[in-house]
């Protein structure tokens, strides 16, 4: 019996020299870098909040073990250990929730702090959408990281279906020149590559600053009066309008002041790289509408 057990064990030896090896987990980042996992992970941290988000909407906010500052959609996401804000993250916390997996914004995170978990041997995924239509790409791919690729898949799929919905809504319509101010002081727009001016694109709005190669420029009063914008659409920090809005009325030359295209749209859901930006896309959408039927009042 020793020795069959033994003409066994060899078989089985040999066999599984015969067979491949069991190949690793690898996904594409928005860096270009190819990460890989010998298995999907499932102690995650994520770096900015609509990280947080997208894995929840993907299906794998079950693998989360850390999050930064301001997570707090959806509800789940307020109750996880905090490991930091975005742009200054506890490296120490980072490295006691043993994470088999870090996802960071590329635009957000410090590079720094980057390469020093890498350096710990924490792998790292960098995200980076700044297309609408890339957001469904994100959401997939933290599927296959976190191997929940058919709820991601499903997620992914609504999502582009309710873009088109959303394109062809606005498809043909004209122009609007638009200024976004993401902040007064300093006065903060947002450039040609964020994914708002892709929004504004959608509604058939021209962004007067979409020229700047930056994500979030500063720009200066001045600026914006020679632009003379349509509409200017305003963000701040929640629900509410915020009050600096209403200080453009002291312009009143300025086409927007003048016909009454002062618009607030919710950060929340205009400013995170989430299956929510469309809800968000759809106001914006509806106050350039406004803005085109205010012409010939």
């Amino acid at each position: 019996m020793t020795s069959l057990l033994r003409r066994l064990a060899a078989c089985a030896a040999l066999l599984s020299l015969a067979l491949p090896a069991r190949a690793d987990l690898v996904v594409r980042d928005d860096s270009g870098q190819e990460v890989r996992l010998k298995a999907p992970a499932r102690r995650i941290v994520a770096l900015a909040p609509h990280v947080v988000e997208n894995l929840y909407a993907a299906g794998a906010g079950d693998r989360l073990v850390g999050v930064v500052d301001h997570s707090d959609y959806p509800e789940a996401a307020k109750k996880l250990p905090h490991v930091g804000g975005y742009n200054r993250v506890d490296l120490e916390a980072i490295a006691a929730l043993k994470p088999d997996l870090v996802i960071a914004w590329q635009s957000g995170n410090a590079p720094a702090q980057v390469d020093k978990l890498r350096s710990l041997g924490i792998t790292v995924f960098i995200t980076q959408p700044n297309r609408i239509e890339e957001v469904a790409a994100d959401l997939e791919r933290l599927g296959r990281l976190a191997g929940t690729e058919a709820a991601a898949r499903s997620a992914a799929d609504h999502f582009r279906a309710r873009l088109a919905g959303l394109r062809k809504a606005n498809a043909g319509k004209p122009a609007v020149r638009v200024f976004y101010q993401v902040w007064k002081n300093p006065l903060v727009t947002v450039g040609g590559p964020q994914i708002i001016s892709d929004a504004i694109r959608l509604c058939g709005g021209e962004n007067v600053f979409g020229n700047i190669n930056q994500m979030a420029p500063a720009v200066s009063v001045e600026a914006v009066l020679e632009a003379n914008p349509e509409a200017i659409v305003a963000t701040g920090m929640g629900d509410a309008q915020p009050a600096w809005l209403d200080d453009w009325k002291k312009w009143s030359r300025l086409t927007a002041v003048k016909r009454g295209n002062l618009f607030h749209i919710n950060p929340d859901i205009m400013q995170r790289h989430t299956p929510r930006i469309l809800d968000g896309t759809e106001k914006l959408c509806a106050a350039l509408d406004l803005a085109r039927s205010r012409r010939n009042q």
